[in-house]
């Protein structure tokens, strides 16, 4: 089945792949031995010649025998303290199965050869299991064109109360988690204080650009951002092995005309192309682009380079995560076959032309005081042409430490 057919027919595939996954493992049941647990708990287990069948809630999960033994939460497995497997995964027989199998107080409880017993929760089961996750979503997002985003009317954080409370933290990171930007304002237009307000969120990634950087169009790096030039949709580092996960930007100072910026959601875009040309889809998000950065200057010799498809989705449950699109940095097409070449070039054009709709651009003029977060594995930024004077800073931050942040507050990602 295509990604695109699965994730339009999923909701009423559920109950089928199940079966359908009954079915296949049918061969395997040569030994199995049926333990039914008491109605409270609500629990069937079956063991099968290579897993475990466990039904729990009405919802058949399996579970590899190699998979449960490492997976043990016992003292002498698992430190709870650390959060670390104490277990040499290593040592475990692959073809371990377990001795005794039952269910108790809502627990699976297995005696291992050697009498090492394993306790279970039934819920922690459910909660782990492939065919939860197989359905389930890592970052829940909001998808938006224009007027989608305008019409959320979502509020900006503000500095003060950003700087001071907590909570203020969390809706501002709850906003970004779902929409991929989010804003600050009335933040003193200095680099000292937009510093200091991405640092209330994440660690700062530091590059070649250096660490918080503040440029205007002086041409001083090899790069078409230090110009007066309007820039198309593009997502940043293309051209990492990771790209940086977060891009910040401050307008200090300008004087003079034009200068918006201008986002896009990527994730929107690509959606609307799985939708309408699965085929499509899948090539950008199989085929490995290389892109690359360039630089010979006096004071300054870079030459970087990064693959990695167009496109980026979790095998497990379709999910987009990463979007790499940046046409100014691509750089030749060599590692890709010449008859699939003109299908990537077709596949491209489809999802260029989605981004470049007028409905799909969010306009912004940045004016000093407001601070933007841009989530750079997801939103392409680009800007008008401008003249005058007009002095950015700004800088990556690591999205590891972003998502750690909201995960500390409660919040999916």
């Amino acid at each position: 089945m295509s990604i695109m057919l699965h994730r339009i027919l999923r909701p009423a595939l559920k109950q089928a792949q199940l079966l359908s996954a009954i079915k296949n493992k049918q061969p395997l049941w040569r030994h199995e031995t049926l333990v039914s647990a008491s109605s409270a708990c609500d629990a069937t287990i079956r063991s099968l010649e290579d897993c475990l069948e466990v039904n729990y809630g009405g919802a058949p999960m399996w579970f590899d025998y190699v998979w449960l033994r490492d997976h043990c939460r016992s003292d002498a497995s698992y430190n709870s303290s650390t959060n670390q497997r104490n277990l040499d995964t290593a040592s475990i027989d692959l073809s371990i199965r377990p001795d005794n199998t039952t269910v108790q107080d809502g627990h699976l409880v297995l005696t291992w050869p050697g009498g090492h017993v394993s306790k279970y929760s039934l819920s922690w089961l459910a909660e782990n299991s492939y065919e939860k996750n197989k359905q389930s979503t890592i970052q829940p997002r909001i998808l938006w064109n224009s007027d989608t985003y305008k019409k959320a009317n979502i509020p900006s954080a503000k500095w003060k109360s950003f700087m001071s409370c907590d909570d203020e933290v969390k809706n501002f990171l709850q906003n970004y988690l779902l929409y991929g930007i989010a804003f600050v304002d009335d933040v003193p237009a200095t680099v000292e204080a937009t510093e200091a307000v991405t640092q209330r969120v994440s660690l700062i990634r530091e590059t070649t650009y250096g660490r918080m950087w503040c440029f205007t169009s002086d041409f001083s790096r090899g790069d078409s951002a230090y110009s007066q030039l309007g820039l198309d949709r593009h997502t940043d580092t293309s051209y990492f092995q990771e790209p940086c996960g977060i891009q910040v930007f401050h307008c200090l100072k300008h004087e003079g005309t034009g200068g918006r910026t201008l986002l896009v959601d990527g994730f929107y875009a690509a959606e609307k192309v799985r939708q309408q040309s699965p085929e499509n889809f899948e090539l950008l998000a199989k085929v490995p682009i290389r892109h690359e950065y360039i630089e010979k200057s006096e004071n300054h010799r870079n030459h970087m380079t990064g693959i990695g498809p167009v496109l980026n989705v979790y095998p497990w449950n379709d999910e987009m995560y990463l979007i790499r699109y940046n046409n100014y940095d691509r750089s030749v097409i060599n590692i890709v076959p010449h008859d699939l070449v003109r299908r990537w070039y077709v596949a491209h054009r489809e999802l260029t032309n989605e981004l470049r709709r007028p409905e799909n651009e969010l306009w912004v003029k940045l004016t000093p005081g407001k601070v933007i977060f841009i989530d750079n594995w997801r939103v392409m930024h680009g800007r008008d042409s401008f003249t005058g004077l007009r002095q950015l800073c700004g800088c990556y931050l690591t999205r590891d430490d972003v998502l750690s942040s909201a995960r500390v507050f409660g919040l999916q990602a």
